[in-house]
This record gives structure tokens, C-alpha cells and sequence, in this order.
């Protein structure tokens, strides 16, 4: 992985924190993170991996740890044919998805922020392979992103049920989640905007 532009979230909704990175590797680009939380008094420690190709579309997922005394994983695979695959189980529901959102994590809004690099005004709609938070399983979640700002989107699911204005940095990182979390420091590297 090249130098990384790295993050640190302090979460709202619940004691905790998370820290992720973002970098190129040889043919597309790693987000990884460490969550830490304590969701219903229970200890919760999630680490994750996620690969992307150059045009920042999801290939591979992997998350695993603890919830409770619980150990948890799951995998998922895109095929280039846009099928996913979920701990090597094909599932049908997910086919067509291009990002995966992962419920416990500000880390994924990222990835279709980079990949359709909006106009200010303009309004994107997104399939994406929502691994629900604290069960891990994956259902399909339609979303839409409009940008607002150069540093705010609007972010849109459940048929505009949910709605929340997040700010960005120029990275693409979510600083501001209301409700959900803030950035506490960041380390942004020039780098990792070439090519979005």
C-alpha cells in the first residue's frame, strides 16, 4: 500500500472509536479500519478490508472480530459480472451492487463519493451490499448521494426515510455524520486523490 491518508472518528451514537486508512495498491485502492465500540454494554472490537479496483468499485470485503464474547467474520466477493458472493455463497439479492456499506462504519460512504465525483447539484443514485450492524448480514440498501458543497453531501436511504448532510474532506473522508460520529485528526495524503 502507498502512504495512506488515515482518520480517526469518535462515535455519537455510542462510546467508541474507529480508525481507517485509505491507499493505492498496484491495481486499485485498500480501505481498512478498526472499529471499537460498545454497543448495548457489550465490548465490540471490528476489523476490516476492503479492495477496489481503479474506478473504485468493490471487489472484496472482509470484516471480522467480536461483538460481546461473540467472534464474528464475513466475506464478500464482486465478480466483474457484478456478482457478489457472501462467505462463498452466492447471493442474488446483491447482484448489480457496486459498493458495500458497511452499517457499523463512516468508512464506506467514501467509496461512492470517489467513484461518481460529483458536480456541486448534481444527485447520483447507488446499489449498495448493506452489512448490517450487529448481525453482519448483508441485504441490498438503495442509496443517493447529492452534492451540495465542495465539502457537503446529502446522503439518502430507505427511499429517503433516512437522510443525513455529511461534510467531507478533500479526501473523501466523512468529518461529519450527524448523529453518528466526527472526525477527531486526520493525516490527508495528496496522493490518494489522483485518479478520482
Amino acid at each position: 500500500m502507498s502512504a495512506p491518508s488515515t482518520i480517526l472518528w469518535q462515535r455519537l451514537d455510542m462510546p467508541g472509536h474507529e480508525i481507517a486508512e485509505l491507499g493505492r495498491v498496484h491495481d486499485g485502492w485498500e480501505l481498512r479500519g478498526l472499529a471499537l465500540l460498545a454497543y448495548e454494554g457489550q465490548p465490540c472490537r471490528l476489523e476490516y478490508r476492503i479492495g477496489c479496483d481503479a474506478g473504485w468499485c468493490t471487489r472484496t470485503v472482509r470484516v471480522h472480530g467480536q461483538i460481546g464474547d461473540r467472534p464474528v467474520m464475513r466475506e464478500l466477493t464482486r465478480s466483474a459480472q457484478g456478482e457478489w458472493e457472501v462467505d462463498g455463497r452466492l447471493v442474488a439479492a446483491l447482484r448489480n451492487c457496486i459498493d458495500v456499506d458497511l452499517g457499523f462504519s463512516p468508512s464506506t460512504n467514501l467509496l461512492p463519493i470517489r467513484r461518481l465525483s460529483l458536480a456541486v447539484g448534481a444527485r447520483a443514485a447507488v446499489r449498495a451490499a448493506w452489512v448490517r450492524f450487529p448481525t453482519l448480514a448483508p441485504e441490498l440498501l438503495e442509496q443517493t448521494y447529492t452534492r451540495l458543497a465542495a465539502d457537503r453531501y446529502r446522503y439518502e436511504s430507505a427511499g429517503g426515510g433516512f437522510r443525513r448532510d455529511l461534510t467531507v474532506s478533500d479526501d473523501g473522508w466523512v468529518t461529519e455524520y450527524p448523529d453518528f460520529c466526527r472526525a477527531e485528526a486526520m493525516s490527508l495524503v495528496a496522493a490518494t486523490r489522483n485518479g478520482a
